[in-house]
């Protein structure tokens, strides 16, 4: 899941959410702070528990899991997570004006996420509009999503042949990454000068870097299945293969065109610069 899925806007005030056997968790303590403006969010909702408890009513415990969120120090804890069900359960016990228009909200956003797991379509149009929204061009755009899709058909891939941890996914897109542009990821990031390590580095990617990730990775892809590689040794060979196929293409490009397509730049910055450009 990209970042800007894990989180969702109420009001203007950020709620994490992760997806977890089919439906959407969502931070307990987030939504208290959205409904009280509690200065101390984890604070209210221990309370809140007590009192609840005290009052001869339901522990509030049981309608939740603990998940592991990102916090704002950038590392993941368990934190308190409610389904959309259990989240009305305990937003009654919470005193607050906001209440019905966040469960309007909220059942909203649960049945969003079904409705794209019915028509896969729909999320891609919720995408596409994220992206217009930000000011990409459509020929930007529709490269990005035809991204998205050959990343989860490779991830699908790594998942069927034994890579589960996010550490081993993160190995082996570094591994395409260093052997398509000489650079992980995160060396990448710091090249483009991205300073918030939470954004996505194909959002900040040119033409040519885009089509090159996605040759890179429906190359591993194919090479994985070829070669039936399974587990991380196996796949992080197919990987660095899949990586090789589009460094050869980049170079050849580079050669004939004289220009180097790792980049500084990102896209939308030299869009908007080549608009000015063409009013002049």
């Amino acid at each position: 899941m990209d970042q800007k899925d894990a989180l969702v806007v109420f009001q203007g005030k950020n709620i994490r959410r992760v997806w977890t056997n089919n439906e959407w968790y969502f931070s307990v303590v987030d939504v208290v702070q959205v409904l009280t403006d509690s200065l101390d969010s984890k604070d209210y909702w221990y309370r809140l528990k007590k009192r609840e408890l005290e009052s001869g009513g339901t522990e509030l415990s049981t309608f939740c899991r603990q998940l592991k969120l990102q916090s704002a120090d950038g590392k993941y804890y368990e934190t308190d997570c409610a389904n959309t069900k259990s989240l009305f359960r305990i937003i009654q016990s919470i005193p607050s004006k906001k209440a019905e228009p966040f469960k309007l909200w909220l059942a909203q956003v649960g049945y969003e996420r079904i409705q794209e797991i019915e028509n896969p379509e729909l999320g891609q149009d919720r995408v596409k509009e994220y992206y217009e929204l930000k000011g990409y061009p459509k020929e930007w755009i529709d490269k990005r999503l035809r991204g998205i899709a050959i990343r989860q058909e490779l991830t699908d891939e790594w998942k069927n042949r034994g890579i589960q941890k996010d550490q081993e996914f993160a190995i082996l897109t570094n591994e395409i990454s260093k052997a398509t542009f000489g650079k992980t990821v995160q060396d990448y990031k710091k090249f483009k000068n991205i300073k918030d390590t939470k954004q996505n580095l194909r959002d900040h990617m040119t033409d040519w870097e885009l089509i090159l990730t996605m040759v890179g990775e429906k190359a591993t892809a194919d090479i994985t299945v070829a070669k039936d590689s399974k587990g991380l040794k196996e796949c992080k060979e197919s990987a660095k293969d899949g990586g090789t196929i589009a460094n050869n293409t980049r170079r050849d490009i580079e050669q004939k065109t004289g220009k180097s397509i790792v980049s500084k730049e990102n896209y939308l910055n030299l869009s908007k610069n080549k608009k000015q450009i063409d009013k002049k």
